[in-house]
């Protein structure tokens, strides 16, 4: 399974905006996308709730999983960008 480590750049952190975009930018890809803190179990992608309760800050470092390479660089290029800009 592909992973990538990346750093979250949201000055609020994987918070409400940066979540929103994330998930639906993941829930329009045809495989499953997981992001997880380090250590911890992972969480859909494609769901801002879940996405929410990893409680990552700025400057995190979070893990990007999935089945498909592609996708899982398009979903850490995300959670690498302030998206609450």
């Amino acid at each position: 399974m592909p992973t990538k480590s990346v750093t979250v750049g949201s000055a609020v952190g994987l918070h409400a905006r940066p979540a929103a975009i994330i998930s639906e930018a993941a829930g329009e890809l045809d495989s499953e996308v997981l992001i997880g803190i380090p250590g911890d179990e992972a969480v859909d992608a494609s769901s801002a709730l879940l996405i929410m309760t990893l409680g990552a800050g700025k400057g995190d470092t979070v893990e990007v999983s999935g089945d498909n390479e592609a996708d899982v660089d398009a979903i850490a290029a995300l959670v690498e960008k302030d998206l609450d800009a």
